[in-house]
């Protein structure tokens, strides 16, 4: 095994370690459904239907993607510990965009689709962060892409993304 594929492989192992029971069953009824042949591989122009079956709405170049990251060996398909990689990973990204939604709406208090400076103001002070007008002004200079005075959904989950990093 090269030294990609080591690295690869750890990095995958380290990704699955949070799956619950349930997840993990549930991904395995999935994986079988579509291992038409039992062999314990699914080919990966399988892999499409498998993950829209799981909730999951891949591209044609997210799902080149996905393959061609996790298809370690090459072989074209895909074995249920590759998939639960990848499934994992999936979950993780869904549960950091519900998180981000939820996030937003605390902010956008008045549902608007937009956070006002008002609106931030309110909410830091709420948090405790006593902030002055000019730095309430400033952070939505900072995340105001479009230039609107306002933060939308998609400038908050940049600014909240660069802030995880």
């Amino acid at each position: 095994m090269s030294t990609k594929q080591k690295s690869q492989q750890q990095q995958q192992q380290s990704d699955v370690k949070d799956l619950t029971d349930a997840e993990l069953k549930d991904m395995r009824e999935v994986f079988r459904l579509f291992d038409k042949d039992n062999s314990g591989s699914i080919t990966t122009d399988e892999l499409g239907t498998v993950m829209r079956a799981l909730g999951q709405n891949p591209t044609e170049a997210e799902l080149r993607d996905i393959i061609n990251e996790l298809d370690i060996d090459g072989n074209g398909h895909i074995d249920f510990d590759e998939f639960r990689v990848l499934m994992s990973r999936r979950t993780k990204e869904s549960d950091t965009e519900a998180e981000l939604r939820e996030a937003f709406r605390v902010f956008d208090k008045d549902g608007n689709g937009s956070i006002s400076a008002a609106e931030l103001k309110t909410v830091m002070c709420s948090l405790g962060e006593k902030l002055t007008d000019d730095e309430v002004d400033e952070m939505i200079r900072e995340a105001d892409l479009n230039g609107d005075g306002e933060i939308d959904y998609e400038e908050f989950v940049i600014m909240m993304t660069k802030q995880m990093q």
